[in-house]
């Protein structure tokens, strides 16, 4: 709550400052055409449509409505002539190419009463690139344009030069290819011909934790107050572990944004506004040394951290990127450690592009949800899955056979873990096991600190552990914990999340 009223006074004075700069234009309206069968048959996913409304906004231009139509040539010129008339922009994807069912090119030429002929720049394109000399050959069909068509090249934003291909333009109609990439860097090399030169856009997002009934008619209050000046959005998440809505709120008055947060905060039940990163991951650098460079230096949580922090960076000085894996299986501990061995990472290496190593062993039963979780994690920290399957003595034999160069193993092992009582930072592994140096960053850390990590940078964790698991290993030897047990208002038995269990020496009482 404090942090959105914070965030409200800070655009505010913003607002006062600038208040000379804001001016009044017209909307600028898009409407998108998505063309071709296979995205109605469902053969193919449609994401161009995603890209463009995303981006159109942020140029001030508001996206009317999408369409998806067959590749039918009286379709496509009928809903072009339509959009053309209603919108500022019309922006065409797909049909475009050498076969019979490419007719975009003849569906907007018909609806503007044009025909399409050669196009000698394009026809010249076509030579140099595909050896094309018969204007009648299917290699040709891109040259076959819209007579009153004019092309506009776009210019690369890294390099500065000019694309090869041009776009093809009929009135307001842009006639973009439908290969997602193809179509992305097109429209980013292009994407200042719709720009709205006068449009200020604002957005502000609110994390509320009450389920979207709950708050229905607060939503439809405020939405009836602020309606003229203010879009309010309201999102439920079922699956997020630290809100239930997302509110957003767009306009191009911030003023108005910002007195629409205040009559929420009024509203709204007391401590429903929680304090959320959407981009944990990608701000995982700055908060985690914001943290251990904090003042409050007796602070046992800060120090854990800051050991752990340390225990990384030694040993990022003592071995390469290539020389180190770290385990991780999806559990929570596991998940801390990824996160600072992120940080430090980026910390040393802020260029750095390529894939951290990851040593994953499959257990006999896992949870397809820690399995899940676990590809998920892969996808958001860039990671390079080793997987293995087996006892985990055999699967560091494996890793030594296969991956020779790695010599470090991070390890989100804690002390109080079986066996685990004689480790240090720093320890080999037994001399009858395969030798790895085992980094052990978070062996000094509580079961509270683990959660106070993960709560406070909202960093995404398996969703088990909602579930009342504190512990995590096979499903043939892990259940909700006893102690969180809890009887609903419906008189359903129910666990409450793993951060609630007041008594820590009891983590492991679900585990068998």
């Amino acid at each position: 709550m404090e942090r959105a009223v914070r965030r409200a006074s800070t655009l505010l004075k913003h607002i006062v400052t600038h208040h000379s700069l804001q001016m009044t234009s017209r909307d600028f309206t898009a409407g998108i055409i998505v063309i071709g069968d296979e995205i109605l048959k469902g053969q193919t996913a449609d994401t161009n449509s995603h890209f463009l409304c995303k981006h159109l906004f942020t140029l001030g231009v508001k996206v009317k409505k999408i369409s998806v139509i067959s590749d039918d040539l009286d379709v496509i010129a009928n809903e072009v002539k339509e959009f053309s008339s209603r919108y500022t922009h019309v922006i065409t994807s797909g049909g475009i190419g050498p076969t019979h069912d490419d007719l975009t090119f003849e569906g907007v030429a018909k609806a503007f009463n044009d025909v399409v002929s050669p196009h000698p720049d394009i026809v010249e394109l076509c030579r140099q690139f595909w050896g094309a000399e018969d204007l009648s050959s299917p290699k040709m069909k891109l040259a076959m344009i819209p007579k009153s068509a004019r092309l506009v090249y776009g210019v690369n934003k890294k390099t500065g030069e000019k694309n090869k291909f041009p776009l093809v333009v009929v009135n307001n109609v842009y006639i973009f290819p439908g290969v997602p990439s193809i179509m992305e860097r097109s429209f980013i090399a292009l994407e200042d011909l719709f720009k709205n030169p006068d449009a200020h856009f604002y957005t502000e997002e609110i994390y509320v934790q009450q389920d979207e009934v709950s708050i229905a008619a607060v939503l439809n209050e405020v939405d009836q107050e602020f309606k003229v000046d203010v879009t309010l959005g309201s999102y439920p998440d079922f699956h997020n572990s630290y809100y239930k809505v997302k509110l957003m709120l767009e306009s191009s008055k911030p003023e108005q944004i910002c007195k629409a947060i205040a009559t929420l905060q009024e509203k709204l039940p007391d401590g429903s506004i929680v304090d959320y990163d959407s981009q944990p991951i990608k701000n995982a650098t700055r908060k985690v040394y914001d943290l251990i460079q904090s003042s409050n230096a007796d602070n046992p949580y800060r120090n854990s951290v800051k050991e752990a922090v340390s225990v990384l960076e030694e040993c990022l000085e003592k071995y390469s990127l290539d020389e180190i894996c770290i385990g991780f299986n999806g559990g929570k501990d596991c998940t801390v450690l990824l996160h600072i061995y992120y940080a430090v990472v980026k910390r040393k290496y802020p260029d750095f592009q390529g894939r951290l190593k990851a040593l994953y062993i499959k257990s006999r039963l896992p949870f397809p949800e820690e399995e899940k979780f676990t590809q998920l994690a892969r996808d958001r920290y860039r990671l390079e899955m080793l997987h293995f399957e087996g006892r985990i003595k055999d699967s560091l034999q494996q890793l030594k056979n296969k991956h020779s160069d790695i010599k470090a193993v991070i390890m989100g092992t804690r002390i109080t873990d079986p066996y685990s009582s004689h480790l240090e930072a720093f320890s080999m592994t037994d001399s009858d096991w395969p030798q790895f140096m085992r980094v052990n960053p978070v062996l000094h850390w509580s079961y509270r600190h683990i959660w106070k990590f993960l709560r406070d940078l909202n960093i995404p964790y398996c969703s088990l552990y909602d579930r009342g698991y504190t512990s995590l290993g096979s499903m043939n030897n892990t259940h909700p914990n006893p102690l969180l047990q809890y009887i609903d208002d419906h008189g359903v038995l129910r666990y409450k999340p793993a951060y609630t269990l007041s008594d820590p020496t009891k983590e492991r009482d679900g585990r068998n």
